[in-house]
């Protein structure tokens, strides 16, 4: 059974950081298509950061150049590093997996950005 488990959201001021983790288990983990998607209310999933088996990324322009995803095999785990943070980053954050054109969802992590 594949188990993805976020953590670290919380509530951080604008010009934070923050750093999800999302821990897998039950997956080949190192072939996987990794990636972090987030949901405000009364809006779409959309996404916000990938990362391929071979260590290629790919940011949602909203996010570029303050958002970093990284993966680490060793541990089964995606990081997504965010910095300089704003309200409008504010949402319930979702790990996703892909392996052979089946995704798999974490729970999901609450990031709240305000002062």
């Amino acid at each position: 059974q594949v188990q993805l488990v976020e953590s670290g959201g919380g509530l951080v001021q604008p010009g934070g950081s923050l750093r999800l983790s999302c821990a897998a288990s039950g997956i080949n983990f190192r072939i996987s298509a990794l990636g972090w998607y987030r949901q405000a209310p009364g809006n779409k999933r959309e996404l916000v950061a990938a990362i391929t088996g071979g260590g290629t990324t790919n940011y949602a322009d909203s996010v570029k150049g303050r958002f970093t995803i990284s993966r680490d095999n060793a541990k089964n785990t995606v990081y997504l590093q965010m910095n300089s943070l704003k309200p409008e980053d504010t949402a319930v954050y979702y790990c996703n997996a892909e392996l052979f054109r089946i995704n798999y969802w974490g729970q999901g992590t609450q990031v709240t950005v305000s002062s």
